[in-house]
């Protein structure tokens, strides 16, 4: 019995590179895959099934070729029939393509997206360069530090006493 867990220790990988992000191989490959930006739950749930991996496994025991196929399905989800729905880049700004975008493509498409509501200076632009909440939130009570270091309350005038005797 011994042998055997000595196998699967020598198997077992600490970490698991997918996509340019490091994996922990303790955790079950559906909640490690979420921590690569742009792959929520729902996706790589889709991913293992697309790719023929068991959801339950341990992300340290995946082999080579599992890695490999998981990487393919990420890259482009298209190829293998993912629901155009489940992807976070539909009818793409630039060039009217659906895409699935991860890690350094998503926060750089991200910005830019920022970038051109600043410059055409729509509404959501206008707020994003102010530095105000761009999707309807009430300001009065948070965002303070969006907003900066001002005390909220009421200033009192300068002659006003302090109460009454």
């Amino acid at each position: 019995m011994e042998k055997t867990e000595q196998k699967q220790d020598k198997d077992f990988k600490y970490f698991v590179r997918v996509a340019t992000t490091d994996l922990d191989g303790n955790k079950k490959i559906v909640r490690a895959l979420t921590k690569i930006k742009g792959v929520g739950f729902r996706f790589s749930n889709i991913i293992c099934s697309f790719a023929d991996i068991d959801k339950d496994k341990k992300t340290g025991y995946l082999s080579d070729e599992e890695v490999k196929r998981m990487d393919e399905v990420i890259k482009d989800p298209l190829k293998f029939d993912v629901p155009v729905w489940m992807m976070n880049r539909r009818k793409d700004f630039d060039d009217g393509k659906d895409k699935h975008l991860i890690t350094a493509d998503l926060i750089f498409s991200k910005e830019n997206d920022i970038k051109i509501m600043k410059k055409i200076k729509n509404y959501k632009g206008m707020r994003h360069a102010v530095g105000l909440t761009v999707r309807g939130q009430k300001t009065k009570s948070n965002f303070r530090r969006n907003k900066g270091k001002g005390s909220l309350g009421v200033k009192k005038k300068a002659g006003a006493k302090a109460g009454r005797s």
